[in-house]
């Protein structure tokens, strides 16, 4: 207690000299003053020194907290900002590269060399860029729009001459064409034309129309449309029922029959695979038959001599034999078939299809009288395969 009571009065003694009266002098070189500042005087001047200093702290601190919490924000917003820039830069490329690829679907369409795996995949997307990025693109997007829809309506006409052409000569068009039809009939392989299905509608519509164009002109490619004979020649007798000229009653002729020179090229009509190349006892003689498919296949009769073999792949207007008089036939001419899905079909407006069937009947007669024959119609005509 003594060392506690000691010690309070040590500090005491300490403060109270820390503030005892102070006596200040001051001459103004005429005369001398002399100032006393009491001890409250200097408690009083030191408090409000302390807690101005104290007052001063505080606000110090609080502005640096401040300060700090508006650095954050600052940087947070650059931040933001810098975001939304690199957001903007990357649609802006999108963008680009989606009218790139567009220009290039469409370049490579027209220029005709194109197939459906290398189409479908460079169908591009469609476009969802806000408007702040598409719009410095509008002129752009504007001239391709208009590309799309004028290619698009061209291909649909060239679509719908091309099935008219083939329905002209008794084919069904759709069976060209693998998948949906406007029959309702659904199916064919899958053809992905573009990943998470946000393809461009527009495009899409082109590519699936061009598609069904490139199908039935491939298609059409097994559809006999070239002059078996290439020389002067006579239609001598046509499709349908006829006298038969070895028994004289009614029979029915499977084909067309077309006289010329023994010897004459006789060449086939469509891209296709020899099914047969022999001798037939049913009437046709030397003949040769070709499976162009699709269900499409052609029959030369009463060759001379044939120079191709069963399995060999044959081009439209390649020699397959020569004219000649073999089988039930009364001279020199070719028995010409068409038949679809085994059933045998006017070959007339597959020849003039070629633009061949004025020469046809305008040729002559070789001899006296014109040269028929064929098979005997009804069940002793070969089967088809």
């Amino acid at each position: 207690m003594t060392t506690l009571t000691t010690t309070n009065a040590g500090w005491t003694a300490k403060f109270r000299n820390a503030f005892k009266p102070r006596d200040i002098f001051l001459h103004d070189g005429k005369s001398l003053r002399r100032f006393t500042i009491g001890a409250g005087v200097q408690m009083a001047a030191a408090l409000a020194a302390f807690v101005f200093l104290a007052w001063s702290a505080l606000a110090t601190f609080a502005a640096i907290d401040a300060m700090d919490g508006d650095v954050a924000r600052m940087e947070r917003q650059v931040a933001q900002m810098q975001a939304d820039v690199a957001n903007l830069r990357n649609q802006t490329r999108r963008h680009a590269a989606t009218l790139e690829q567009r220009q290039r679907f469409l370049a490579t369409m027209l220029q005709g060399d194109a197939n459906a795996e290398q189409l479908a995949a460079m169908i591009p997307p469609e476009a969802t860029a806000p408007d702040s990025v598409s719009r410095p693109y509008a002129r752009v997007d504007a001239m391709q729009r208009e590309a799309v829809e004028q290619t698009r309506d061209r291909t649909r006409q060239r679509l719908a001459d091309a099935a008219s052409a083939i329905r002209e000569m008794g084919i069904n068009p759709n069976q060209f064409l693998r998948g949906p039809t406007n029959e309702g009939a659904m199916g064919g392989p899958l053809e992905e034309v573009a990943e998470g299905g946000n393809a461009d509608p527009r495009f899409r519509e082109l590519f699936t129309t061009w598609r069904q164009l490139d199908q039935l002109e491939q298609g059409a490619a097994a559809i006999p449309s070239a002059h078996p004979i290439r020389d002067s020649i006579a239609f001598t007798s046509g499709y349908g029922v006829r006298s038969d000229p070895f028994r004289g009653r009614a029979a029915m002729h499977a084909g067309v029959d077309l006289a010329g020179p023994h010897g004459t090229p006789i060449y086939a009509t469509a891209d296709g695979i020899v099914g047969k190349a022999e001798y037939n006892r049913g009437g046709y003689g030397n003949y040769v038959e070709i499976n162009h498919g699709q269900g499409i296949e052609t029959r030369y009769g009463h060759l001379s001599r044939y120079v191709t073999r069963a399995g060999q792949r044959v081009r439209r207007g390649e020699l397959i034999g020569y004219m000649g008089s073999t089988g039930r036939s009364t001279g020199s001419h070719l028995h010409y078939e068409v038949r679809i899905n085994g059933r045998a079909v006017n070959p007339v407006p597959f020849i003039t299809q070629a633009a061949a069937l004025a020469s046809l009947r305008d040729g002559s007669a070789i001899g006296s009288r014109p040269a028929l024959g064929g098979p005997t119609g009804g069940p002793a005509a070969p089967a088809s395969r």
